[in-house]
């Protein structure tokens, strides 16, 4: 959501394994059991993958219904017609005096207790992106890779009550936050936002960071379906997949969300899917959401994100957001013709009013408005969450002859580059939090799609300030790494350099090049050189190359890792934390692994800028002068390590993989028969220091396009030196299935079913036949 520009602006955002710890065996087993039985969807939703704290929810899903609809029945068509669009506050021209800058605004009908809905951007925390409101600060969180990471459903819920606790303090009642769009492609510009390649991982976090947010009494949506996979020319992308293939891969995360969160609204993309905008697609919103699913919350659009009146509201669309960024008014006013003339039935308009209305009732707002003014806000206590999230999601890639953890007794430490003397670095857009200590570096964009409202920004969370507290009586220092060789030359006689390499990401934007910009892989090179005890720390909004990998004994990839980023990396450096974060997303060794190795329209988007600066304006338009193009998603429901697998590919580092300071093994695996299958195996801390593990359990299913390697369940579990614990994950059966348009539902075909418990997708790969397996009987679930 680009929000912050003018209408030239936003035209132009339309265009807009390695290491010696962790060997883990693989579990052995020969058992074969029939699983036999009729289960229906409503039976098997995601699998409880953790205890969960009871959402704060005012009234059942029926009631709050009934409630919904007796309430819009008793509004008249006026009051209806002012709840189904949205203000954007920064370009308002009648300003109301409780609108506040933000990212929007709806007036509620006071004689009916119809709340006001402010609108607040918020993956991240509250966001502020170029401080709108002045000296209003925020926590950050780390970016939801880092979250994704942690594999920790706990600290998803953690992360989203906080969120949700500082928004209700500072009035917003609905938060635009629940990025679920699955990676397909490395380079795109939002990755950080989102939660990495799978839609059982990206589900189950996402589900539950929006059940954090929802305990607070507000709303949360969920975004943007559907497969909002690109920024380059976002706002015309034609995405193309078959209808399987969507369903079991992005519409899977976002169902898994949708059932594990209950958010009270939905919020739909700016492109295309398959020659519908995301925003008037009658299947993603009326066929999928609303009768599959039997979602009863509304459909919001993205900010800019409606083409129309009378498509968009028959097909689903119950809310126009921000108004002014669209073309033009679609509801409101020209709704109200559309009702009079027939053309939208009295009824849709009910239904549009009544779906909000649960939102707000079913989400607890109704019952427990939120204050008129700001709240006081433990901001102290806050920054515990953002550090214990960063923590949990850094992942130690690479740790050859066990440099790391470093002692503490070290007398000499060269921190370089990244700006690591003053802070981390954040990613940008509608995302972005102005974080509590102020931003010490912010760096405005002099050209590219996001120029007009985001700025490349560190959190103060100074990683030398941080080692320095860990080791007071030691010379530690920093260099900026502007120059390789007087880099080198610092680090050549300390016991530890500690080497902070930066890719900024932003919405609004792709990337173009995963190398890392600005000479940094020589500045690696030129330090690695000099001292053998160099420690690389990735703050990247997703995977980055790494041609210097092999000369390097030591990496870890902090992500965009939050506003106690500084502290965190320390932590794991010296040892006060045991590294557990595991990969989320597969780093590839180089673009031609990708199913694209080039951007889609990117080729479109350079020749448009072209005819632009000779001076051919004059089809400039919304578009930028891109005519519309199309992305064929191949790779089907093959997203990430699926392809990696499919393809015989082996990556660089692999979705799952993490090191850790001490070592697990497990044990004893079973398939449990009953009509869900479930696994249980014993996971055993074999090493000296307590620490954090990940079992990934995967599974060979699927026909259709031959059997393919799926996630199906995860646990993270924390073990003392020597302690062993029994694990049970039972198998959401639509991960094993494949989607069936023609019946239409999931089936799950009659045969043997490979399951492998491993440390990462690749270990999974190597262990064909060192598996468990579950021969399972034909059936059928629902859609």
């Amino acid at each position: 959501m680009n929000r912050l520009g003018t209408a030239a602006r936003r035209i132009a955002a339309a265009m807009g394994a390695h290491g010696r710890f962790n060997s883990r065996p693989l579990l052995a087993a020969t058992s074969l059991l029939a699983l036999v039985g009729v289960g229906s969807l409503a039976q098997a939703q995601a699998p409880e993958l953790a205890p969960a704290s009871p959402s704060i929810t005012a009234v059942s899903s029926d009631e709050a219904w009934a409630r919904a609809d007796e309430i819009a029945g008793r509004m008249t068509r006026e009051e209806k017609l002012r709840y189904v669009f949205g203000y954007f506050p920064p370009m308002s021209a009648d300003k109301p005096a409780d609108m506040i800058p933000s990212a929007g605004y709806v007036p509620g009908t006071p004689r009916l207790n119809v709340p006001t809905l402010r609108e607040s951007d918020a993956s991240l925390g509250v966001a502020n992106q170029v401080e709108q409101r002045r000296g209003d600060v925020a926590t950050a969180l780390p970016s939801s890779l880092a979250l994704a990471a942690s594999f920790s459903p706990e600290l998803a819920y953690q992360g989203g009550a906080m969120i949700g606790s500082e928004a209700r303090a500072k009035t917003f009642n609905v938060l635009l936050a629940g990025g679920i769009n699955l990676t397909r492609d490395p380079w795109g510009g939002r990755t950080f936002e989102y939660l990495g390649e799978d839609p059982l991982v990206s589900g189950i976090l996402g589900g539950e960071s929006i059940r954090g947010v929802q305990s607070n009494g507000i709303v949360s949506t969920v975004k943007h379906m559907a497969l909002n996979s690109q920024e380059t020319g976002r706002a015309i992308v034609d995405a193309r997949i078959g209808e399987a293939a969507l369903r079991e891969s992005d519409l899977l995360a976002f169902q898994i969300a949708i059932e594990r969160g209950q958010p009270g609204s939905v919020m739909c993309a700016y492109n295309k899917v398959n020659g519908d905008w995301s925003c008037e697609n009658d299947f993603l919103l009326n066929r999928v959401l609303k009768s599959d699913w039997g979602y009863r919350g509304w459909v919001m659009s993205d900010w800019g994100g409606v083409h129309s009146t009378v498509k968009a509201a028959n097909a689903g669309l119950d809310q126009q957001s921000g108004r002014e960024l669209d073309t033009a008014m679609f509801f409101g006013d020209p709704l109200e013709e559309a009702v009079e003339a027939g053309t939208v039935p009295e009824a849709r308009l009910h239904d549009m009013v009544r779906r909000i209305l649960f939102g707000v009732i079913s989400s607890g707002l109704m019952d427990r408005p939120t204050p008129a003014s700001a709240q006081p806000i433990d901001y102290a206590a806050n920054a515990e969450v953002a550090q214990r999230v960063a923590e949990a999601g850094i992942v130690l890639l690479k740790n050859d002859g066990g440099v790391l953890p470093f002692a503490k007794t070290a007398r000499k430490v060269v921190l370089i580059g990244g700006r690591a003397d003053v802070g981390v670095l954040s990613g940008g857009g509608s995302s972005q939090v102005r974080s509590v200590g102020g931003a010490p570096v912010e760096i405005p964009l002099t050209e590219g799609a996001a120029a007009s409202f985001a700025r490349v920004t560190w959190h103060a969370s100074s990683p030398l300030n941080a080692i320095r507290a860990l080791l007071p009586d030691a010379d530690v220092s920093y260099v900026d790494g502007s120059d390789p060789a007087a880099a080198a030359a610092a680090a050549r006689d300390a016991d530890l350099a500690v080497l902070f390499a930066t890719q900024w990401r932003s919405e609004a934007q792709d990337i173009y090049s995963l190398a890392l910009p600005d000479n940094q892989d020589a500045l690696i090179d030129a330090v690695a050189a000099a001292n053998r005890r160099t420690v690389v720390v990735m703050e990247s909004g997703g995977p980055v190359l790494m041609p210097w990998i092999d000369r390097v004994p030591a990496v870890l990839q902090a992500w965009y890792p939050g506003q106690r980023g500084g502290e965190a990396i320390a932590r794991i450096l010296f040892g006060d934390v045991n590294p557990s974060g595991h990969m989320p997303m597969t780093f590839l060794k180089d673009a031609s692994q990708t199913p694209r190795p080039d951007v889609p329209g990117l080729d479109e988007l350079r020749a448009a800028e072209a005819r632009r600066s000779a001076g051919d304006t004059a089809n400039y338009g919304q578009s930028g002068g891109v005519r519309d193009f199309s992305v064929t998603y191949t790779e089907g429901a093959d997203v990430g390590y699926r392809w990696f697998d499919k393809q015989g590919l082996s990556p660089l580092f692999a979705f799952g993989h993490g090191l850790s300071y001490t070592r697990f093994s497990y044990s004893d695996l079973r398939i449990v028969p009953g009509d869900n299958l479930a696994v249980t195996f014993t996971v055993t801390n074999t090493g000296r220091v307590a620490g954090a593990d990940v079992p990934q359990v995967y599974a060979r299913a699927g026909r259709r396009d031959g059997p393919s390697l799926r996630l199906v369940g995860f646990q993270r579990v924390e073990l003392a030196p020597g302690e062993s614990r029994q694990v049970s994950v039972t198998i959401d059966p639509r991960i094993l299935a494949d989607y069936d348009p023609a019946q239409p539902g999931w089936h799950i075909a009659a045969g043997d079913y490979p399951v492998i418990v491993a440390e990462s997708a690749a270990q999974a790969d190597l262990a064909a036949g060192l598996t468990a397996t579950a021969r399972l009987a034909d059936r059928r679930l629902r859609p």
